[in-house]
């Protein structure tokens, strides 16, 4: 049974919890390579914090282009961040932003292991 704190002793709160469900039947081995890929893929919170930070400064939506979301991030550019008020509603859920698609990218390296 693997340890979350012990193959991503980077994430916490909601995250940790999530990911911890996923490993918990995994072995040490799986564990460790099901961390190796989402370590790559995942989104830090802060990261997306920042490049939302950057939409204040004409480039509205880097952080839905960072998350896949192409056509929301088209409109926040088009339309300066929704009048800034889509940056503003971002900046405040940035970390459900990150965890969303986190989520998503966990999900998808499990289907990978279930197929392997």
């Amino acid at each position: 049974m693997a340890n979350v704190y012990e193959v991503l002793p980077e994430i916490m709160g909601e995250e940790q919890f999530y990911i911890s469900n996923i490993i918990k039947n995994m072995d040490d081995k799986q564990a460790q390579q099901f961390a190796n890929i989402y370590r790559t893929r995942r989104k830090d919170p802060q990261t997306i914090l920042l490049v939302t930070l950057v939409g204040f400064l004409g480039l509205a939506g880097i952080q839905r282009f960072l998350t896949d979301q192409i056509g929301m991030g088209i409109l926040y550019l088009l339309t300066g961040g929704i009048c800034m008020i889509g940056t503003i509603i971002d900046l405040v859920n940035y970390k459900k932003i990150a965890f969303e698609y986190n989520q998503k990218e966990a999900a998808q390296i499990m289907m990978m292991f279930k197929t392997a």
